[in-house]
């Protein structure tokens, strides 16, 4: 089994370098633009194999996409990082065209593949792969609401003094300043939340996590990869292992919320169909309302490459 993941940048090598070692396929294609990059990470990350004790191999190239034929999963993490001072919405031009172009060479050599889109910003970039894709929606899916989660759930961890493993949250919405994070959805081993944790110190967590991409730029100057590779290769594992995970997704919603035509991260079952089953919470006034808002921005900025018309 042969997963690919374009765009040898430290998300892209991160993403690659975990799932070799959670060994669970044969082989991890990884691609860049640029001369020889995607070959030297690869084959750094080859070599920590006999360390690290796993099979897979890792195989880098530059911008040769017949070498990723027959992927069962791409990963796509190209795109221009965001710089401090930048929006997501700056990126959408410049990103755009090349998720366009990568979709395109992915569905050429990979027609069945399932396509986890990670450029930012993410929402819009996976309409973009969806409508060069030209295939079921299933099968092409942004991950954004693991690592919304991850970072709310690390946060909470800190603020408790627990282990994150006991932290079980949901995440809604967009990726971004609009996120949803739902605490009457969040338990610690199985315990209420809000029964650990006092009402003003989960909001500043909350709004700590709806901002936890920002505050990484504005220490590393550049964007966060660490969880974010990881993020997507857990995404990944759940496909090729058909583990029916529930995770929330950056999916198309066709009426589930209320929504239609639009990108938004919902709870999910991912397995090796792709999204098996959009799971429709029970949200009180308040959730829709936020949910709702966030579903506004989200669909202002996809009016925004509509009206660049990128895609056909």
């Amino acid at each position: 089994m042969k997963v690919t993941v374009v765009g040898a940048g430290n998300v892209g090598a991160t993403c690659a370098d975990v799932l070799a070692q959670k060994d669970i396929v044969n082989e991890v294609v990884l691609v860049d633009i640029k001369p020889n990059f995607a070959e030297g990470k690869a084959l750094d990350i080859w070599q920590t194999a006999p360390i690290n004790l796993y099979d897979t191999r890792t195989i880098g190239v530059t911008n040769d996409y017949s070498r990723t034929a027959g992927s069962e999963v791409v990963v796509i993490t190209s795109g221009l990082p965001r710089k401090p001072g930048m929006t997501r919405d700056d990126l959408i031009a410049t990103n755009a065209g090349i998720v366009k172009s990568v979709t395109e060479n992915v569905i050429k050599y990979s027609p069945d593949a399932k396509i986890i889109v990670v450029s930012n910003p993410l929402d819009v970039m996976t309409y973009c792969a969806y409508l060069t894709a030209k295939v079921n929606s299933s099968k092409v899916f942004g991950m954004a609401g693991i690592l919304d989660t991850a970072r709310y759930r690390a946060f909470l961890a800190t603020e408790i003094g627990c282990s994150p493993k006991d932290i079980q949250a949901v995440l809604m919405g967009g990726h971004g300043d609009t996120m949803v994070p739902l605490p009457r959805y969040t338990t610690v081993a199985g315990i209420p939340v809000t029964e650990l944790v006092a009402k003003d110190k989960l909001d500043a967590i909350i709004q700590r996590a709806k901002t936890g991409g920002g505050e990484i730029v504005n220490l590393l100057g550049t964007s966060a990869w660490y969880a974010p590779g990881a993020a997507a290769a857990q995404m990944v594992e759940a496909i090729v292992r058909d583990q029916k995970r529930i995770y929330p997704v950056c999916a198309w919603l066709n009426g589930e919320y209320g929504l239609k035509d639009i990108y938004l991260g919902v709870p999910v079952i991912l397995g090796k169909n792709g999204i098996e089953k959009i799971i429709e919470l029970q949200l009180n006034a308040e959730e829709k309302e936020l949910l709702n808002a966030s579903a506004k921005a989200v669909k202002e900025v996809m009016d925004v490459l509509d009206n660049m018309k990128v895609v056909a």
